[in-house]
């Protein structure tokens, strides 16, 4: 099964079950010995199991059944692309047009005459869960169904009905609300965000009206899979066709390895029809010389074909050019280098050896980052606390609460979140904004920040690293944010910095200074306006100055 491990995927394999998928041909040991060399660190070990970590960008192995595939590439049982066979069935999906505000897309498959125990459902249902939790973006974008099909009544209309539609739901016996649901379990609680501000919810219905699923909260009891299922029907609703389809595959490719015989569906969308699962191997060239040269190794063409036949692709080489087909699970495969590291794999990682490079010359510290972690080290000895924000910030907070003028507005285009929307100018406001989410922590407060500032050039974006502080406390003033200025470049470069009055819609009057070194203008240094502090809601004065490091050392 699997589970989550500090925001990386853990799936525990049982000793005999690997055993029994590879055909009992290789050894336990064997077997862990190679694991680490398909991309998989071990986590722990027990009395007949081992748990071990994937790579998010592999949901392929989020089941022992995407493990064992990778495995008998390895051990040369099977190699090349993996055996997929589907058949068409008659069954179908209605896609009603009122779905297309909330939830568009839908794709399917059927999956017949299987045999499920305990383990196998476990191994499916934590599949779902981890695609939902990656490819889904935790529902909102891909989520899954798993139904029994048997008590189906083809065809089905997914389509949107009103929040006071009712069904029975997922492990309960009587017929609520979609609103009820949503409002009042677990599974509502949880997900019922991924549908605000829609006026109708998805559904998805048999022939007879009964409900199977309200995506992407809760199937309906009706198509409970037990033990007792033989044939499985798959849904996949989603804002994004492709990524739908990409769960559907490695959902398709797994239960085929479980021994059900896959079938596909015919989705009619209001203006066009698909066939799902689309299982159609995706194909990518690579050079020779560009495998070697990564590789340090010195392989001809046939060689590196085989080495990723032995990773489960099909390969075949023209010349000093492999043309690789690539199963439709592979979803990490984007570019060449991710096929370099596939040879890698089908080579043997432990078959390489470690050589020096080269190169004789000799790596160092960039002088920058040396300055920078020299100042970091004279704040945190001044008693203040380093805090990180993102580059990508809030336009609002950027500009609007510190009354700036958006002169060097750098905006994302088409942005997906408001809150990372401009690159910033300036690091001062994302200082203020750490302040007004840390108003209950006691007082004084001391804080700075190392990072880039955005500029507008003339031709291009200019890039400056800057150090910003931040002193809030009842007491705190000009004068205390000038004495940690001019502690700072004393203990860090032997400067005494200059100061001149100016005005700054940022600072309150009178209290706020231009930061000059040899005539240049390298940063700010004041008290925040009180404007300023009240639009953080923030309960103490605030004294701030900003550096331009980057102008400093080329004064």
């Amino acid at each position: 099964m699997v589970e989550e491990c500090a925001e990386v995927p853990v799936v525990t394999l049982y000793h005999d079950r690997l055993q029994s998928l590879l055909g009992r041909r290789k050894g336990v040991k064997e077997i862990l010995e190679t694991l680490p060399y398909i991309g998989l660190d071990i986590e722990e070990q027990g009395k007949g199991y081992v748990k071990v970590e994937y790579n998010p960008n592999r949901p392929d192995f989020s089941t022992d059944y995407g493990i064992v595939r990778a495995l008998k590439g390895i051990f040369n049982i099977e190699v090349g692309l993996p055996k997929f066979r589907s058949g068409k069935s008659s069954f179908s999906i209605k896609v009603d047009p009122s779905v297309s505000s909330v939830r568009p897309y839908i794709v399917s498959l059927v999956a017949m005459n299987g045999k499920l125990d305990d383990e196998s459902i476990r191994q499916i249902i934590v599949m779902q869960e981890d695609i939902h939790e990656g490819i889904g973006r935790k529902r909102k974008k891909v989520s899954i169904g798993i139904h029994n099909y048997d008590v189906i009544k083809p065809p089905l209309l997914y389509t949107a009905e009103r929040p006071d539609f009712q069904f029975v739901p997922l492990n309960s016996n009587k017929s609520i609300s979609m609103q009820n649901i949503l409002d009042n379990t677990d599974v509502g609680k949880q997900y019922g965000w991924i549908l605000e501000g829609h006026k109708k919810y998805p559904v998805i219905k048999d022939a007879d009206g009964n409900v199977l699923s309200f995506p992407p909260i809760i199937n309906s009891a009706l198509t409970r899979v037990t033990e007792k299922t033989k044939n499985l029907l798959i849904d996949v609703t989603a804002t994004d066709l492709k990524a739908a389809e990409d769960a559907l595959a490695i959902i398709a490719v797994t239960l085929y390895d479980a021994k059900f015989r896959i079938e596909s569906v015919r989705v009619n969308y209001p203006k066009r029809k698909l066939e799902t699962p689309n299982m159609n191997a995706f194909t990518r060239s690579i050079r020779q010389e560009y495998v070697n040269k990564l590789l340090g190794l010195k392989m001809g063409a046939s060689e590196t074909a085989k080495c990723l036949q032995r990773s489960r692709m099909g390969a075949d080489r023209n010349g000093n050019m492999i043309t690789c087909k690539i199963p439709r699970y592979r979803l990490d495969i984007l570019h060449e280098v991710d096929l370099v590291e596939d040879v890698a794999v089908g080579y043997g990682v432990n078959r390489m050896s470690a050589t020096f490079p080269r190169s004789s010359s000799v790596g160092a510290k960039d002088p920058m980052l040396k300055i920078l972690d020299g100042a970091r080290e004279v704040l945190v000895g001044l008693g203040m606390l380093e805090v990180m924000n993102f580059n990508l910030v809030s336009r609002e907070v950027q500009y609007e609460m510190m009354a700036r003028d958006e002169v060097n507005l750098l905006a994302v285009e088409q942005t997906k979140s408001i809150e990372h929307e401009v690159l910033r100018d300036s690091l001062i406001p994302s200082l203020m904004l750490t302040l007004s989410r840390n108003i209950h922590e006691p007082y004084p407060q001391r804080i700075f920040e190392v990072g880039k500032i955005f500029l507008v050039g003339r031709s291009n974006v200019e890039e400056y690293w800057t150090l910003a502080v931040a002193l809030a406390h009842v007491d705190t003033n000009y004068t205390e944010a000038k004495s940690y200025l001019q502690a700072l470049l004393r203990t860090l470069i032997n400067l005494e910095p200059e100061t001149k009055m100016v005005a700054n819609a940022m600072l309150a009057d009178g209290r706020a200074a231009e930061i000059t070194v040899k005539s240049k203008s390298v940063g700010i240094v004041g008290e925040v306006s009180q404007s300023i502090i009240d639009n953080f809601k923030l309960r103490v004065p605030v004294s701030v100055f900003e550096l331009n490091i980057s102008k400093v050392l080329e004064s």
